[in-house]
């Protein structure tokens, strides 16, 4: 066992929020850690790293365990990116600064053959541990989550996503014993998104995810802990299996409900029979009242099972396209535009048909929502042509549905803004939206991403659109409200247009799949899992005709004495630094995967070079 979590007692907020909890991690095991939200999923990372104190129960870790935890927003930090992810390797740093301290002494003739010894001592430990890598290491997994870009940009003046990108970075940086990773693919991109897929599949220790992405949990996680009710339920293997045990295992619970409710049925009937026909007797009879009670006891002392909820409350949420629209929805012609001379869109073709499914993927940067902004009007392009069909009415979903609103107006108040009905009215409509009682006056300001999704839905229902541009749209949401999203949008009749990282969403409403490479949109017939391969075959296509930086090659490195060793470390150190700052300011995927392959043969010829100084 690694941490184990004995009945835990824990009020928040004056709610009981756990009673009696029971949790084991344990060598080896990849965790998908799962419920609705607010159901203490990140409460429960905050006790296993001693951030929230025990109201009740037992918490036991392993002596000198080692935990990572990704918050949503990470700690503050004086520096550069570069330094917060350098201060990851806490004891490479403190091995650097004794072989500068033996550097000082060696310039002193009467320390200097005692700090020659324990430099090389220090020297070798520094090697073994990885000293020589470190570098190496933080370009590896700043390329993998495309943030090299803010490697050298003061740690304060970043957003709270590049932080949290920063943060994620830091801790596989470090490598503990035990990742603790809270919702980890928020902020990052379909490119990114896999490498981190593929860097944790290769993952020595153990680990807890909290996601809602259910294709990231269902590629890496080997059993998942289902929190429900203030308890933990233990199911082996990925999140689909868990999701067909779990209806198996609540039919079944439903169906012992059933049985216990025949059977307490038939001993009420029982005891009423009983007792009439000892009053019917003449006189009564003692033994059948006797009979009765003795029943009626039995009744009481047994455990009566819960009635099993098959289907959580979901939105009452049925998109219909409203009016007639002829046969083409949006036409895309040769649209252009660019910003401070970098050129977005190199000439986009785009044409959607009435009823299509057309999903736009690309990676962060690529232009996606560049070219959405332009198609609602809310930019405009530098050239080429734009055109939408007659009775078009779109409806809107972006990332934050509500970031135009004004933050202290009641929802009901917002809700109505947009549709003309009696407050007792409003108020029946957003019930089928899971908004009750007194939850319909609460300020937009104090509403989860999931609410305030949920309300622009319950406003688009009664708009009458008949065309649909999402956004990002189940960023926010928890599992049961993306799925209840995405049996809108595939009953939703009309046309949808949508960006999107998240590739179970992807997979299951969209048809047709519009790939935005260096500017040019490409599209295919078929869902991402289904096209993927195109999209991989256009990166590499770029990365052949892209003009590369020219490096040595590995002939030219023939052994010297002396100086010329000298020569060659300091000429490559020149270039490695040129390539450094080449991927600090490349914003495409492929090429920075070009250039980190460039600066680790670099690496390998420095590492190679200062071994032969070292010996000379």
């Amino acid at each position: 066992m690694l941490i184990t979590i004995k009945d835990l007692y824990k009020i928040v907020g004056g709610r009981e929020l756990f009673e009696s909890l029971q949790l084991e991690l344990k060598e080896g095991q990849r965790v998908g850690l799962v419920g609705r939200n607010g159901s203490g999923k990140s409460t429960l990372f905050r006790v296993m790293t001693r951030e929230e104190p025990l109201d009740g129960g037992d918490l036991f870790i392993r002596k000198g365990l080692t935990i990572g935890y990704l918050k949503q927003i990470p700690e503050e930090w004086e520096g550069t990116g570069r330094d917060y992810l350098t201060s990851a390797f806490a004891s490479l740093l403190e091995m650097t600064r004794k072989m500068e301290t033996l550097e000082q002494e060696m310039t002193d003739p009467d320390k200097m053959e005692k700090a020659l010894i324990q430099y090389g001592e220090w020297q070798e430990r520094f090697a073994q541990a990885g000293g020589y890598e470190m570098e190496s290491s933080i370009d590896q997994v700043a390329n993998g989550l495309q943030i090299l870009h803010l490697l050298k940009q003061p740690f304060h003046q970043l957003s709270g996503g590049e932080k949290t990108k920063l943060g994620l970075a830091k801790i596989l940086l470090e490598s503990p014993d035990v990742l603790l990773l809270d919702e980890p693919t928020n902020h990052l991109d379909l490119p990114a998104i896999e490498w981190l897929e593929s860097y944790l599949q290769q993952y020595d220790g153990a680990m807890c995810i909290i996601s809602h992405d259910r294709l990231f949990l269902d590629h890496i996680v080997t059993d998942i802990y289902d929190l429900e009710s203030g308890d933990v339920d233990v199911y082996k293997g990925n999140y689909s299996s868990f999701e067909k045990q779990k209806e198996e295992k609540l039919l079944a619970e439903f169906h012992q409900y059933q049985e216990q409710q025949k059977k307490i049925k038939k001993m009420k009937e029982a005891i009423k029979r009983l007792r009439q026909w000892a009053n019917e007797a003449n006189p009564p009879n003692p033994k059948l009242f006797k009979k009765a009670k003795s029943m009626e006891r039995a009744l009481e002392r047994m455990e009566k099972l819960d009635r099993p909820v098959l289907d959580p409350k979901k939105m009452n949420l049925s998109l219909e396209a409203e009016g007639r629209l002829g046969k083409d929805i949006l036409v895309a012609d040769d649209v252009r535009k660019s910003y401070g001379g970098r050129q977005v869109l190199q000439g986009v073709d785009l044409h959607v048909r009435n009823r299509e499914r057309v999903a736009i993927v690309g990676g962060n940067g690529s232009g996606k929502s560049t070219f959405l902004k332009i198609v609602l009007g809310q930019e405009t392009q530098d050239a080429g042509l734009i055109k939408m069909g007659p009775s078009v009415e779109i409806g809107y979903l972006p990332q934050n549905p509500l970031q135009d609103a004004d933050r202290d107006v009641r929802m009901i108040d917002y809700f109505r803004e947009f549709i003309r009905v009696t407050e007792g009215q409003a108020r029946h409509i957003l019930a089928g939206f899971m908004f009750y009682g007194y939850d319909v006056f609460q300020r937009i300001r104090h509403l989860s991403g999931g609410e305030q999704m949920r309300l622009k839905l319950a406003i688009f229902m009664h708009q009458g659109i008949n065309v649909l541009v999402l956004d990002e749209p189940t960023n926010h949401l928890d599992v049961e409200s993306q799925q209840v999203l995405e049996e809108a949008v595939n009953r939703f009749e009309g046309t949808v247009i949508g960006v999107s990282h998240d590739r179970y969403f992807l997979n299951q409403c969209f048809t047709d799949t519009a790939y935005l490479v260096d500017g040019v949109l490409h599209r295919y017939i078929g869902n991402y899992d289904e096209t993927r391969e195109h999209w991989k075959a256009l990166s590499k296509e770029k990365e052949t005709v892209e003009v590369k930086t020219p490096t040595p090659k590995p002939s030219s490195m023939k052994k010297k004495e002396g100086p010329a060793v000298e020569e060659q470390i300091a000429s490559l150190e020149e270039q490695k630094e040129a390539v450094i700052s080449q991927m600090e300011q490349e914003m495409e995927w492929s090429q920075l995967s070009e250039l980190e392959k460039e600066r680790e043969q670099l690496d390998q010829q420095l590492e190679a070079l200062y071994a032969e100084w070292m010996e000379s």
